[in-house]
């Protein structure tokens, strides 16, 4: 037994899939072409992130260079003309009990 379609049915079903399957053919295309801009995104903030961190490493290497104690006690002597106490100089002072 067959099931009787009214006249004209089948075709605006066929209508209705052609439809459909472009819209899911366009909705892939929309889809891949933000997954290739989100992926250059991504290059992008990944290579910024790179260049950051060098320049972090960078930093941390001049600061470890300018705090060396011998660097502050070389400025200490030259621009402020401070010197080593002697001995005698030094005064030491007792804790409270």
């Amino acid at each position: 037994m067959r099931l009787k379609l009214p006249p004209g049915f089948s075709h605006l079903l066929l209508i209705l899939l052609i439809l459909m399957s472009f819209l899911s053919a366009l909705e892939l295309i929309l889809v891949r072409h933000e997954n290739r801009r989100l992926f250059t995104q991504l290059q992008q903030l990944e290579e910024t992130q790179d260049r950051i961190q060098v320049e972090w490493q960078q930093l941390q290497l001049e600061q470890s260079v300018w705090a060396k104690p011998a660097r502050i006690e070389d400025l200490a002597k030259t621009q402020l003309h401070m010197q080593v106490p002697t001995p005698e100089e030094i005064i030491r002072v007792a804790p409270r009990p």
